[in-house]
């Protein structure tokens, strides 16, 4: 399969880079991005912003959403930039369209994690939901595993390698 017929979400969590990534892979397989950040919806931003992190009941509705978005790009592709922390939640993104999705999974520890969140202003996401996302997340033993201490272009590079099986 054409890594341009995928759906692609790119994974990790918050201060990975999965928006910067997503938009390289976007515009490097000629499909539209989109960052699940947008589809949030206001009561998840306003719970995260006050510093307490997001239950699966919270991200239930936004994951389904986000689901319903990558179906309907799936015949083109697109690419799709989400947490998708969880198996479950995995699983949701990719219903009824499995065989399409990839996910790319922005690999960093916590301290390289935490150093970027430093850097960063002006997102609804406090660095100390940080520790709550690392607790929760159950990585990916399927689909692409990238490390962020490559740069975006390495890791767009090792991305397109491995959706086109040259990896």
């Amino acid at each position: 399969m054409s890594a341009t017929k995928r759906v692609l979400f790119v994974m990790g969590v918050s201060g990975t880079g999965k928006t910067t990534i997503g938009k390289l892979l976007a515009s490097s397989l000629s499909v539209p991005f989109f960052d699940g950040d947008d589809f949030h919806p206001k009561e998840n931003i306003q719970k995260m912003a006050s510093g307490k992190p997001l239950d699966d009941h919270d991200r239930e509705g936004w994951l389904k959403t986000l689901n319903e978005l990558a179906k309907k790009h799936s015949v083109a592709g697109c690419t799709i930039a989400c947490s998708a922390l969880k198996r479950s939640y995995r699983r949701l993104l990719s219903k009824d369209i499995e065989h399409l999705v990839e996910f790319v999974y922005l690999k960093g520890t916590l301290e390289e994690v935490s150093s970027r969140l430093e850097k960063r202003s002006g997102h609804f996401m406090p660095k100390s939901l940080l520790q709550s996302q690392f607790e929760t997340l159950e990585p990916p033993t399927d689909g692409i595993t990238v490390s962020i201490a490559l740069s975006p272009e390495q890791i767009v590079e090792r991305v397109l390698l491995q959706l086109n099986g040259s990896d």
